[in-house]
């Protein structure tokens, strides 16, 4: 143990902001894969939290995690939640193609074989491999395995509360009326997650896509379905703004404007240059796009920009470099 423990300080000494560069990394790459997600929360374990997860025996008394540093995956933990359910594969594939993954479970769909509700979520294990710093910066941390649960917000809400209830109440034994109320919450749950999924098949209006028609946050994403179709992801709707902001500081105010940005030549020329290890959002490719054409000054016009401005500059800097070698 107190082996585990000087490894456990060291890396809190060497990763004071682990929790906030895990978060960061994970955000960046749903948002560049056009992932809709509510948010990302990461942890670092505690110490007591993780001693105690060390101390456990399996039925014959052997330890659980023989060399806890390595066999406990979750020192970092990372929650993803989303809006609906069907952003959930999203973003396990985005995951999946950016990281080494050790473990990936459906949670929901075990309790589904097993003809009940409950517990809901998607559990990655991951792995930070050499080749996961071209989609993330996490350089820092080549080599660490950690964890990711991926559920609906809905989902959360009643893990959350059912978590509170039975492990932290301090009462030996649940009321079965208790039980029976969770079994029916979820099932509920699932119903409200099906229509949420309904609504997001169908949502979307009619645009007027004419050339001269300005681009503001709130035609974005109609004139997108339009000019530039449903092969790419579409941003959260607090993502618009901003897009529309790098597209006016390029320039480009109008629907057509955008269409020569988006042709298809152009398009699968960054594509191919940029070898996405996962397929593209619309805010990224068009971000992409924008570097391809106008390169530094696009760094100049909105290297300030974004959710993280200091970072930024440094990665356009590098994806730039990365077009520049490779695009025709």
């Amino acid at each position: 143990m107190a082996e585990l423990g000087n490894r456990y300080h060291e890396f809190r000494r060497r990763h004071p902001d682990a929790e906030v560069e895990f978060a960061d990394a994970i955000e960046e790459l749903l948002t560049d894969a056009g992932v809709t997600f509510d948010r990302v929360v990461a942890r670092v374990k505690t110490w007591r939290s993780l001693k105690d997860k060390a101390r456990r025996t399996r039925e014959d008394g052997t330890p659980s995690y023989p060399e806890p540093w390595t066999d406990i995956h979750d020192v970092v933990g990372v929650r993803v939640t989303v809006f609906h359910s069907t952003e959930i594969p999203r973003a396990v594939d985005t995951l999946t193609e950016s990281f080494t993954v050790r473990r990936s479970v459906d949670k929901t769909a075990e309790t589904r074989i097993a003809g009940s509700f409950g517990y809901g979520s998607h559990h990655l294990v991951l792995a930070v491999d050499e080749t996961a710093h071209e989609a993330v910066e996490l350089d820092a941390y080549t080599g660490m395995t950690f964890e990711v649960q991926i559920r609906t917000v809905l989902q959360h809400a009643w893990a959350e509360f059912e978590h509170d209830i039975r492990y932290k109440s301090g009462v030996d034994g649940i009321d079965p009326r208790v039980d029976r109320a969770f079994t029916l919450a979820a099932g509920l749950i699932e119903l409200a997650d099906q229509q949420f999924d309904q609504i997001a098949a169908i949502q979307g209006a009619e645009v007027d896509a004419a050339d001269d028609v300005e681009l503001t946050p709130e035609t974005l994403p109609g004139v997108l379905a339009v000019v530039g179709g449903t092969r790419y992801p579409r941003p959260r709707s607090d993502d618009y703004p901003w897009l529309n902001q790098l597209l006016a500081a390029n320039g480009i105010t109008t629907v057509g404007q955008l269409r020569r940005l988006l042709t298809a030549a152009d398009v699968d020329a960054v594509r191919h240059a940029m070898a996405y290890r996962y397929r593209p959002g619309q805010v990224r490719l068009i971000d992409d796009l924008l570097l391809a054409r106008f390169g530094e000054k696009h760094i100049e016009r909105t290297g300030e920009t974004g959710r993280r401005p200091g970072q930024r500059p440094g990665r356009l800097r590098r994806r730039l470099k990365a077009l520049r070698a490779n695009m025709p």
